[in-house]
């Protein structure tokens, strides 16, 4: 994975203003909103690539409440298949999430679209606790193919938008300051929004 798209996830996830204007430029102004929300809960984000150790991931995002090993990949294609090194990849997130209790991510870059080109999907593993039990009812894990291998499909992730939107919950819902009520009127219907389309996404599914 080149550097390129690490260094553009890693700015947006740690709230670098010109990283996150750089990479809603061509979004709608709900998109813009939704990304926005990182600013009031950045995370740290450690480029663990070249470390050695198995199951990091290319990214270490992390934050008082959650963290999430990312791994980061991107393609001129909306469908990318793993194979080879790229499934011992797959195996050693696998591993490490259920050996730690961890969420493990991808976050896929689709090249040459408008709006928000980056989709993400959550490592299926074993129980998780806390705020990330909640979080994986709404992150969809990767797809897999009809002989039941997982793979990448950018249509079927969850937009890099829709996910800060989740994220991103301010941490005083009571605060007396005027800009953040307002912060935190916008992020409870932004959040609204994504978790009713994601309800209406899995009853069509269903349907189906």
């Amino acid at each position: 994975m080149g550097s390129q798209y690490e260094r553009e996830l890693r700015h947006v996830l740690a709230g670098v203003e010109k990283g996150v204007d750089a990479v809603i430029r061509s979004c709608d102004e709900v998109e813009k909103a939704r990304v926005r929300l990182v600013f009031d809960r950045p995370f740290l984000v450690v480029r663990a690539s070249g470390s050695g150790m198995r199951g990091t991931g290319d990214l270490l995002a992390l934050r008082g409440d959650i963290c999430f090993p990312i791994e980061v990949k991107s393609s001129k294609y909306d469908k990318l298949y793993l194979s080879g090194r790229t499934v011992e990849q797959y195996n050693g997130l696998v591993d490490e999430g259920e050996r730690c209790g961890l969420m493990p991510l991808y976050a896929y870059r689709l090249k040459g679209v408008r709006g928000d080109s980056w989709r993400l999907f959550r490592v299926e593993t074993g129980q998780l606790n806390g705020r990330l039990s909640l979080l994986k009812r709404r992150i969809p894990s990767l797809p897999l193919t009809r002989s039941g291998n997982p793979f990448l499909d950018w249509h079927q992730g969850m937009s890099l938008n829709k996910f800060l939107a989740l994220v991103c919950r301010p941490i005083d819902e009571h605060s007396s300051f005027p800009s953040m009520k307002k912060r935190i009127e916008t992020h409870s219907k932004i959040t609204s929004e994504v978790w009713n389309e994601h309800d209406e996404q899995q009853h069509h599914q269903q349907a189906q």
